[in-house]
């Protein structure tokens, strides 16, 4: 990514050649595989919430931070090293780590010289190398897709631990857990089925909802409710849309009172943040958690501190994941299924990446785990 952005996503990339210094103590060369389009990708894009090229005081920045690289040269040097050359890898997308190992930057985005998976060379450090099972049953492409199934790991495991603070013994099966649309909100209610909760998710397409379907998450269409979200500055004087938006929260807000028995949402996974706010509150049950780990179409949040303290909601705020739980999520991966179901995928070959920005930012896209293969397995 480099230079001002001038139409859509994909207009802010370009391709160019750029050169790194030779391999230092600890470094691995690296050729990307797969690389795994996420929403960070697209904010670094847009550049929003931040300018990454600004916040790293560079003048370009190389993208993608989640995918499948094949190791082609390591420099140990003295250390000891979990990787070999050859061998293929998950990238662990952490910049710099607090004490307790969770990310602060996050690396190929607002982490300083580092180089992403959008290019056909890389290196980066092999501490942030995590090889796959050498004799793993699933494919590459479903690996490709571990970024938003590490995240719901973790997401997870905090708001459902958080959950069980409250309502330390009723039986799940008597819950819903809920979560608007997207990659990481699949990955974790397949969790929370798994738990024995009762899940649903929207979806806005007849693609996704069939695919939900067949996993066992009740789907419910989106499109039933088209004014959902709340106005864009320019429709607040706009009592008409405002009276379309309390017919479309009615509705919504019908349709999660039966699915939960009467009781609302008990874990209620928003991603989407600011426009769809205050509909997740209004579904959340009593002793409910509203859980998050992204904030695809707004930050800055408010609500009611009397009325959620009343309720007993507790707010769980998560990102990444603990580095030295890697190895156990992807052991959990492989030992469970959980993973990606197989054909699931959309991939788009190197060449098409603008276009692929330019479709994941306009909802273009059907599948939840969109990539793009750099070089050939």
């Amino acid at each position: 990514m480099a230079g001002p952005n001038d139409g859509g996503p994909g207009g802010a990339l370009r391709r160019d050649r750029f050169a790194f210094g030779a391999l230092a103590e600890g470094e691995a060369l690296v050729e990307p595989i797969l690389g795994s389009w996420e929403a960070n990708v697209d904010h670094a894009l847009a550049r929003s919430p931040i300018d990454v090229c600004s916040s790293r005081g560079e003048d370009a920045v190389v993208l993608g931070n989640l995918g499948v690289v094949r190791v082609l040269k390591v420099n140990a040097g003295s250390r000891e090293v979990r990787v070999r050359e050859g061998e293929l890898c998950l990238l662990l997308p952490f910049g710099r780590l607090d004490r307790f190992g969770y990310a602060e930057l996050a690396y190929a985005y607002d982490a300083p010289d580092t180089i992403g998976l959008l290019a056909e060379r890389s290196k980066m450090d092999v501490r942030l190398l995590l090889p796959i099972p050498t004799d793993t049953r699933y494919s590459l492409p479903q690996w490709a897709t571990y970024g938003r199934y590490f995240t719901a790991w973790d997401n997870w495991r905090k708001a459902y631990g958080c959950w069980r603070t409250q309502v330390p013994d009723d039986d799940p099966a008597n819950h819903l857990v809920f979560g608007w649309g997207g990659g990481v909100a699949f990955a974790e209610l397949m969790l929370a089925k798994r738990a024995g909760f009762r899940v649903a998710m929207t979806a806005g397409s007849d693609e996704r909802l069939a695919f939900l379907r067949e996993h066992g998450i009740t789907p419910v269409d989106r499109r039933r409710f088209p004014d959902l979200s709340l106005p864009t500055r320019q429709q607040r004087a706009d009592r008409d849309r405002h009276r379309r938006r309390r017919e479309s929260v009615e509705n919504f807000l019908g349709v999660v009172e039966e699915l939960g028995d009467g009781h609302g949402v008990a874990i209620f996974v928003d991603n989407i943040g600011e426009p769809l706010y205050d509909v997740t509150l209004g579904a959340l049950a009593r002793e409910g958690v509203v859980t998050t780990c992204g904030w695809k179409a707004g930050m800055r949040l408010s609500h009611l501190r009397g009325a959620e303290c009343i309720s007993r909601h507790i707010h769980v705020n998560t990102h990444v994941w603990r580095i030295q739980d890697s190895p156990v999520i992807r052991d959990f991966q492989e030992a469970e299924g959980w993973m990606a179901p197989e054909g699931s995928d959309v991939i788009y070959d190197f060449d098409r990446v603008p276009e692929l920005a330019d479709d994941y930012a306009n909802g273009r896209i059907g599948s939840y785990f969109p990539m793009y293969r750099v070089n050939p397995l």
